[in-house]
């Protein structure tokens, strides 16, 4: 079976969806590893590493997709490059299916298995495979390195002969993956941090970071069965601001991490919130590929709003491109592992396995996942 794995298209993306040390194991597995010319220049692997790990190269991008059983990328396609794929093959990817109905449908189409990193289940067996919690994790990292880049003061306190310089107060809203990270980082540097999130039963893991975690009484919240944070009410809303309002006014850095599974992130730190802030302080939106948490925040800029700059840079994980294409691949590799026929050395869709029914898109001409059909 050849695997085949084609150069990131989109602008500005410098992480790879294979590693040399990713194609050794599926090299490993028997497979024939294909991979276009370039595919790891951006993150660090030269073309000479994947040589070494026994992939072949080629310079001819439709050709290789033409002739892949399984397609392992790392953002989803084109849309012109599905008609490239091969009918009756395998294609895994972040694809965004939620907003990208044409794309989800011309997968279809073409008779192609479609599947959707992002819908891999959140259950002990698939967390190896769970790529939005690897690319979090380095994603709330650089929130936090990106941040102390742009604030004036310096997080950590500090005894001098000229007298005390006071750690920086960093405000966290949202604690899931990139959250947790965020704070772990933070504290790192030695700031005061402060954590909110709709979900308390987040405020132990918050603590045992050394991290002050906001109360708001908001009601019935909670998470979902695979634990994201489930949208709240227009009252609820509210009254999440007000109680906000307060903590982002004494803080030097805010860091929003809030997103809504399926659904425009919503606006956490309003107008009102940003005119309470002091000048130089810093705000930096990880939402902001899904419309952002902050009013205001400008894709892919960093704007000043009178004193306050809000950071809008999108692709965090793509600024530690090396880590982060190490973890995506070993995300990928653990998915093919999970279900290679290791006699026949080949990957086996096992369409009734709960990670396969919750990850595959389409299938046999077909949109197969409950999620879209639900939709």
């Amino acid at each position: 079976m050849k695997i085949i794995a084609p150069k990131e298209s989109h602008p500005g993306e410098t992480r790879a969806p294979l590693t040399p040390d990713s194609v050794a194991k599926l090299v490993k597995l028997g497979a024939q590893v294909e991979v276009e010319a370039g595919l790891g220049l951006a993150a660090g692997f030269p073309d000479e590493a994947y040589l070494k790990a026994g992939a072949i190269i080629t310079a001819d991008r439709r050709e290789l997709i033409a002739s892949g059983d399984v397609v392992l990328r790392l953002r989803k396609p084109p849309v012109e490059e599905i008609a490239w794929l091969k009918q009756g093959g395998i294609h895994a990817s972040l694809l965004d299916p939620f907003n990208e109905k044409e794309l989800v449908q011309k997968f279809a189409e073409r008779g192609v298995s479609a599947i959707s990193m992002e819908f891999i289940p959140r259950t002990t067996r698939a967390q190896k495979m769970d790529v939005l919690s690897s690319q979090a994790n380095l994603g709330g990292y650089e929130a936090v390195i990106l941040a102390a880049r742009y604030s004036n003061k310096i997080f950590p306190m500090m005894t001098t002969a000229a007298g005390t310089i006071l750690p920086a107060k960093v405000f966290i809203i949202g604690v899931g993956v990139a959250g947790l990270q965020a704070i772990a980082t933070a504290k790192r540097l030695g700031a005061k941090v402060t954590a909110y999130d709709t979900r308390p039963v987040v405020e132990e893991q918050v603590k045992s970071l050394g991290a002050q975690f906001l109360k708001i009484n908001l009601g019935e919240t909670g998470q979902t069965k695979d634990g994201y944070a489930k949208a709240l009410t227009e009252e609820q809303i509210q009254k999440q601001r007000d109680a906000m309002n307060k903590t982002c006014g004494d803080s030097d850095v805010v860091i929003t991490t809030a997103q809504v599974f399926g659904r425009k992130a919503p606006i956490l730190v309003t107008a009102e919130m940003l005119n309470a802030m002091k000048p130089g302080s810093v705000v930096l939106d990880m939402a902001v590929e899904t419309g952002g948490n902050v009013e205001g925040v400008k894709y892919n800029e960093v704007i000043d709003r009178n004193g306050v700059k809000i950071i809008g840079i999108a692709n965090l994980p793509g600024r530690a491109p090396l880590h982060a294409s190490q973890v995506y691949a070993a995300n990928l590799v653990a998915l093919v592992e999970e279900f290679w026929d290791r006699k026949e050395k080949t990957f086996v869709l096992k369409l009734d396995d709960e990670i396969i029914k919750g990850c595959l898109v389409t299938h046999g001409g077909k949109i197969v996942n409950e999620k879209l059909q639900a939709k």
